[in-house]
């Protein structure tokens, strides 16, 4: 796998799964801590302004480029016949891919969708914060643990390959 394409893209999927491994551990380990701490509407419209503000290319473009990245390793390794590390590739893949990728659209993307429609100054958006820390940050300890998993799985595919 060495100096080729397929080392090239693995080497960015450990860049980007561990970028993004790292930004949930930091949401994981004491940015819901710290807006879990707060009255609930200051709180829930913290979350809200967070949630606009990470819809941008650099983010966006680490978080989707990195599945991308991870379904074209996946891709190579198959076309090459799972030689040079491709099991690990695989496996990197689908734990960024499903329990990353997919895992954010399927539960994240809702329940920010429904922070954002509430009123975080109203009884009910007290109510809605209370119950949307604990579920969003217990998905997000997944979202971490997969992305970390993906990177390990890339770097042992980079030295076994």
């Amino acid at each position: 796998m060495t100096a080729g394409p397929l080392f090239a893209l693995t080497l960015l999927a450990v860049l980007g799964t561990g970028l993004v491994a790292g930004v949930f551990f930091a949401f994981s380990s004491f940015v819901m801590r710290a807006l879990a701490l707060l009255p609930p509407a200051q709180g829930a419209a913290a979350m809200q302004s967070v949630n606009r503000t990470v819809l941008n290319p650099v983010f966006l473009g680490v978080f989707a480029g990195t599945a991308l990245l991870s379904v074209a390793v996946v891709v190579l390794s198959i076309a090459r016949g799972f030689a040079d590390g491709g099991p690990w590739l695989l496996a990197g893949g689908v734990s960024y891919v499903a329990g990353t990728f997919v895992l954010t659209r399927v539960v994240h993307i809702p329940r920010n969708d429904a922070l954002m429609r509430v009123d975080a100054d109203s009884a009910e958006g007290a109510e809605f914060w209370a119950r949307y820390v604990p579920a969003w940050t217990r998905w997000n300890h997944v979202r971490m643990l997969a992305s970390l998993v993906a990177c390990a799985f890339f770097v042992v595919a980079l030295v076994n390959g």
